[in-house]
């Protein structure tokens, strides 16, 4: 393997950006790392660049300027935007799908229809562009359903309805504009039961490398209640997982990739699968066009192989003569949010004991909502500010370690999850 050194260009801010400007630049290859915005921790790792990352010829002369062998597309709306179109017409190898892939998470409705197509399995579902129809829908289904606006929200647009007025209430709230153009389309889903596991993979838009499983805790509260947010903590592998689910769950990413190239559609990148772990079988809730938030920050960690050889092969087509490596121990991690998140919240607040977190063998802390100020002081400035990850030979230890490291960090409004991974360590049957 040539050890020539690119300069890379990673667009984003939050947490899975810091987990992949780290992990880049681990690699033999990287060159010089701008991030662009990046955030407090990312300048550690390379240089943080200022450059409107939703704009593709912007991103596209500054890679072009700066003489970047690689971008790399962390979050969704730079995807949809179409900033890997003019990146790959620019010459410049990317990480990420264009446009057009890129609907698969930017138009539920779309990623529906591609399901529908490839015989994957995923929740009965209908798609309304009036208020009337879709409450129509919801009365004649009844409760529970999930509502969903169509577009990007941010991780929010999805409302679980357990009773009829939440549902008949999302509705209302879609096309009142409370999700902007994201809600002139609504998607309303049957619920499915069971646990949920994410499995993300690198494709080349041929060959298909699933990562590692991993499992988020979307809601604010302890005991899974409260609002939806980006992710309040993570783990992998998924410890309940069995090897016929996990079979099946490779063979639909397998299908939708090549549902998506015989439609012409040419994906390089990572494909985001949500799964739910129903009765029948694996169900897909949704993909996503990127790497998720927070399970990269589980998933690189374990994994071994050089990721910029691997982007490499997905940006280049070459990814048939990689196979992934992972360490064998698990992961879990811990997001600490904003007093108030996913409401309203203040930023600012000083933040210490991040290194002494870091000290600790085997924990790593990302950092997500933070930025740097004139003194060099680490301070919040976003809803989830770190996510602190710790890698142990069994689950238990690895869920300790995470939460014994973040008792060392302190600022003002420091909110946790206490409950991070209980549920997997009681087995299966906690779903029930």
């Amino acid at each position: 393997m040539t050890t020539n050194t690119i300069d890379i260009l990673l667009l984003g801010s939050g947490g899975r950006e810091h987990a992949l400007a780290k992990k880049l630049s681990e690699s033999a290859r990287c060159g010089k790392l701008y991030i662009a915005p990046g955030n407090g921790g990312t300048v550690a790792v390379g240089e943080n660049v200022s450059l409107d990352e939703n704009d593709p010829d912007a991103v596209a002369d500054l890679a072009r300027e700066t003489g970047c062998g690689l971008v790399v597309i962390g979050p969704e709306a730079p995807l949809v935007a179409g900033v890997a179109d003019a990146v790959r017409a620019a010459g410049i190898p990317c990480f990420g799908p264009g446009a057009a892939g890129a609907q698969m998470e930017g138009s539920k409705l779309f990623s529906k229809q591609v399901m529908g197509r490839a015989g994957v399995p995923t929740a009965a579902y209908g798609s309304f562009t009036d208020e009337e129809s879709a409450l129509a829908y919801v009365r004649e289904q009844g409760a529970p359903l999930v509502v969903k606006a169509d577009g990007l929200a941010a991780g929010k647009g999805v409302v679980v309805a357990t009773e009829l007025e939440q549902a008949e209430e999302a509705v209302h709230e879609c096309f009142a504009g409370v999700f902007g153009e994201a809600g002139s389309t609504v998607v309303i889903e049957e619920m499915l039961t069971g646990p949920e596991c994410s499995l993300l993979a690198f494709t080349d838009g041929k060959t298909v490398r699933p990562m590692a499983t991993s499992q988020d805790h979307k809601r604010a509260l302890e005991g899974d209640l409260g609002p939806n947010t980006g992710g309040m903590g993570v783990y992998s592998p998924v410890p309940i997982v069995t090897p016929e689910e996990h079979a099946e769950m490779e063979r639909i990413m397998d299908a939708v990739v090549a549902e998506l190239a015989d439609e012409g559609i040419d994906y390089r990148g990572c494909l985001y699968g949500g799964f739910m772990l129903t009765p029948t079988g694996p169900k897909v809730l949704e993909f996503n066009a990127r790497f998720g938030d927070p399970e990269t920050q589980v998933i690189l960690p374990r994994l071994k192989n050089d990721l910029v050889d691997v982007m490499l092969a997905c940006a280049n087509q070459t990814l048939d003569a990689v196979e992934l490596d992972w360490r064998d121990e698990y992961a879990v991690s811990v997001v600490l949010t904003s007093a108030g998140y996913p409401g309203s919240y203040e930023k600012g607040k000083v933040i210490t004991g991040i290194e002494d977190a870091e000290a600790m063998e085997n924990v790593t802390v990302y950092h997500a909502g933070t930025r740097v100020d004139e003194g060099g002081q680490v301070l919040t400035n976003g809803g989830r500010v770190l996510n602190v990850t710790a890698l142990a030979p069994t689950f238990e230890a690895a869920r300790d370690l995470a939460y014994e490291a973040c008792e060392k960090i302190d600022f003002e409004g420091k909110t946790l999850r206490r409950d991070i991974g209980l549920r997997a360590l009681r087995g299966r049957d906690a779903w029930a």
